[in-house]
């Protein structure tokens, strides 16, 4: 398939009055506006393309799904005004995550600690897309202005948490499945909240997207267990985050490094 069957297919797998086209042969991208929101995306062909040759069907129906589900998340925005809508999210990653997208445009982010890094990602319902430099423009607000609304959505969501006890030591697992589980280490009137109930060491972690740990760590037990299990979760996870550990005190996360015979070391982290 060439460049322009794929805009071809575009076009007629998305027909709406609404929509205008203009494809750039030099750049090989096009150019998609929604004639009433006024807001538009630019889409690398390249990078579907070459989807398209190992996932043939597959890859049409994910680039479309994802343009139609974008635009609806921005006529939700249009509808309610931006800051009132459930449109942006701060998700945690690596920070050997890539930092620009397969296309060469620059993800927004933030830094976190020294193994964590915040991005931000545009909510399509069932799914999410990392917002990029690109992106900036058709949601019509600025990096600040995405980052403030994120952290504002982020606090406002439901945690639900389990709780286990292993030798004394006790630990709470907030798993919603709402793809932001991580984000929730963003929250910091909860970790001040647990912090408060605490009796031991307060530990935070994030092995992957989907969980955070909160320890309250009571004897060197505890800090074994929670190694195990950091590590069972960072390398059973769809999307893996840090099989380290963080102690919480005084709004500050520092990376713990738990070794043998329960010895710890410590690395400074950065503040929130």
């Amino acid at each position: 398939m060439k460049s322009q069957q794929l805009v071809d297919v575009l076009k007629e797998r998305l027909p709406s009055e609404h929509f205008q086209w203009q494809f750039d042969r030099k750049t090989d991208k096009v150019r998609l506006e929604h004639t009433i929101l006024k807001k538009g995306m630019d889409i690398s062909l390249p990078e579907i393309l070459a989807k398209y040759e190992q996932k043939k069907e597959a890859a049409i129906e994910e680039i479309v799904y994802t343009i139609d589900e974008t635009f609806k998340a921005m006529e939700k925005e249009n509808a309610v005004g931006f800051a009132e809508s459930a449109a942006v999210y701060p998700v945690i990653r690596s920070t050997s995550f890539p930092q620009k997208s397969s296309a060469g445009n620059r993800f927004l982010t933030k830094d976190h600690t020294a193994e964590t890094r915040i991005y931000y990602a545009l909510d399509l319902g069932t799914t999410y897309r990392l917002i990029d430099e690109s992106m900036l423009e058709a949601i019509g607000l600025s990096e600040t202005e995405i980052m403030e609304a994120a952290l504002f959505r982020v606090r406002a969501l439901p945690i639900d948490m389990k709780k286990d006890e292993v030798s004394d030591n006790i630990y709470y697992f907030i798993n919603n499945n709402d793809g932001y589980d991580a984000s929730r280490i963003l929250n910091s009137a909860f970790l001040k909240e647990m912090e408060e109930k605490i009796k031991g060491h307060m530990t935070v972690s994030v092995p992957h997207q989907d969980v955070l740990i909160i320890g309250d760590i009571r004897n060197d037990t505890g800090y074994d267990v929670l190694a195990q299990m950091s590590m069972h979760f960072f390398t059973t996870g769809a999307v893996p985050v840090t099989s380290l550990s963080f102690i919480y005190k005084d709004g500050k996360l520092e990376p713990i490094f738990i070794m043998a015979k329960n010895r710890l070391a410590r690395r400074e982290g950065r503040k929130k």
